[in-house]
């Protein structure tokens, strides 16, 4: 029998990217033609992907982990990595993406609509990209970047146009059954069904969705009994439907004080996705008027429902009476809440350009060293992590790069000292400035190789007189034979 599941933890990791070359172009009389490592190729992202026909997360219950491909390392003769193939994981429509703080980070609705959970890292740089004019000859390439990983948690929140509310033994699942083709488990005893229903209800031209969710008792929004599930299940519903059960033989019950109780509930839950549930339309039914006590009981207290301003249907799902005049009222109450809600815009991309101030990192004291210094910001982080401190040629290009972006500067207006320990990305330098009282000049000719700098070439000059030297013989000749 299969399971359903509505909540899962899941445990994302994208690819690493892959690591550049450094690598050299040989070929016979070239034996130093010139660096030609390629770049390393970037990791593969995991994607949530909303697919119609997904219903549960139940495959994320037995296999929570998620991993994609990393990138592969860069090659000679300038050939680029592999980039890592992208993990799809599709999940049912109304998913809700959240963070381990327990934040919305996305609400996934509609069919196709993509979410890209971690992101994979970029591939290192191979040292033919990092040749310049400056640096002809890079004995160093930079590495991948680790992909990012992250838990999360999923929520299925089912979307439907109509929700059916009710205690337990209602009568909800056997009215689902009896208005759609849905067959939900239907028993004589409290809490049958533990998950929720949808079905599919046509009314004339009118074609509507109904939920079926499990069943509510005071306390709920609490989370007393399956109150969180059920409350969880009816935050898109559009219409609120109150399952009266009118042939209830507990004695502390009538339909008003279950009225009552619903609605109190409802105005202590607080919908994850915003809004509140006071607003939705609701219609009232007196469920199981089969029963002459019931339908005594149902004509008796409609007038005080009706005095409230709810709409109030008397059914009974045994001899099916009222659900047609109920199936098309609700068909009319869902389409004025469709007519009354503005049309759906296109996503807005939305642009935030950096500070025209912003430096891109800050600098601040460390606060278990009294002499340290922690360096924050994204692309400092960024070249820590590509740089191979096993190569004093890659550090050396990790402290050009800090220098140009200004945080020696930086450091020294804050008052650090050469020897003093300073953190960035994690790792921690003993800080040696490179460049004079902070100013940002080049002190070092890393990168460099002598042996490119020698030039065998002739000049204009040299080749003209080598060829007066070789014709000179020649012209001597002709004057003696002349003589």
């Amino acid at each position: 029998m299969s399971r359903f599941v509505d909540r899962v933890v899941i445990h994302v990791a994208a690819g690493s990217g892959g690591n550049g070359c450094a690598s050299v172009h040989r070929e016979k009389y070239k034996p130093l033609g010139g660096p030609d490592g390629g770049d390393g190729g970037n990791g593969g992202d995991v994607v949530l992907v909303v697919d119609n026909n997904v219903h549960t997360l139940l495959d994320f219950h037995f296999r929570p982990h998620a991993s994609a491909d990393s990138g592969k390392q860069g090659q000679g003769a300038n050939r680029d990595g592999a980039t890592g193939a992208d993990l799809e994981l599709p999940v049912p429509d109304g998913t809700v993406v959240l963070d381990a703080d327990g934040e919305v980070v996305v609400d996934l609705v509609g069919h196709g609509t993509r979410f890209i959970a971690a992101r994979g890292g970029r591939g290192g740089l191979g040292n033919a990209a990092l040749a310049s004019k400056a640096r002809r000859a890079p004995g160093f390439a930079l590495l991948g970047e680790p992909g990012e990983a992250r838990d999360l948690v999923l929520e299925l929140r089912s979307v439907a146009d109509a929700g059916l509310l009710g205690f337990p033994s209602a009568g909800k699942s056997s009215l689902i059954s009896v208005l759609s083709s849905a067959k939900p488990k239907i028993a004589d005893y409290p809490f049958t069904t533990l998950v929720p229903n949808l079905g599919v209800v046509t009314a004339g031209d009118s074609v509507y969705t109904i939920a079926d969710v499990p069943g509510l008792i005071p306390g709920a929004s609490q989370g007393k009994g399956l109150g969180l599930d059920f409350l969880r299940h009816i935050e898109r519903c559009s219409v609120l439907v109150h399952v009266i059960d009118c042939a209830t033989f507990e004695p502390d019950r009538d339909p008003l004080s279950d009225i009552d109780a619903l609605e109190e509930e409802l105005a202590r839950y607080t919908p994850a996705l915003g809004g509140t549930l006071a607003d939705r339309p609701r219609v009232v039914v007196l469920n199981k008027v089969d029963v002459p006590d019931a339908r005594e009981l149902a004509e008796l207290v409609r007038p005080e429902i009706e005095a409230r301003g709810l709409p109030v249907f008397e059914l009974s799902t045994v001899t099916r009476t009222g659900l047609r005049e109920f199936s098309f009222a609700l068909a009319k109450v869902i389409e004025e809440d469709r007519a009354s809600k503005p049309a759906p815009e296109a996503t807005r991309i939305v642009l935030r350009p950096t500070a025209v101030d912003d430096a891109g990192f800050t600098v601040e004291h460390d606060p278990h060293d009294d002499t340290g210094f922690i360096v924050r910001g994204e692309r400092p982080d960024r070249w820590v992590r590509q740089t191979d401190f096993n190569n004093t040629e890659a550090v050396g290009y990790l402290a050009d790069r800090l220098a140009r972006l200004g945080v020696e500067e930086a450091l020294a207006k804050a008052g650090a000292v050469p020897g003093c320990p300073v953190t960035i990305g994690g790792v921690t330098f003993d800080w040696e400035p490179s460049t004079p009282a902070g100013v940002a000049v080049m002190m070092h000719n890393r990168g460099s190789d002598p042996r490119l700098e020698q030039n065998t070439r002739a000049g204009a000059t040299e080749r003209k007189a080598a060829k007066v030297a070789r014709r000179t013989p020649f012209e001597e000749m002709l004057d003696e034979d002349d003589e």
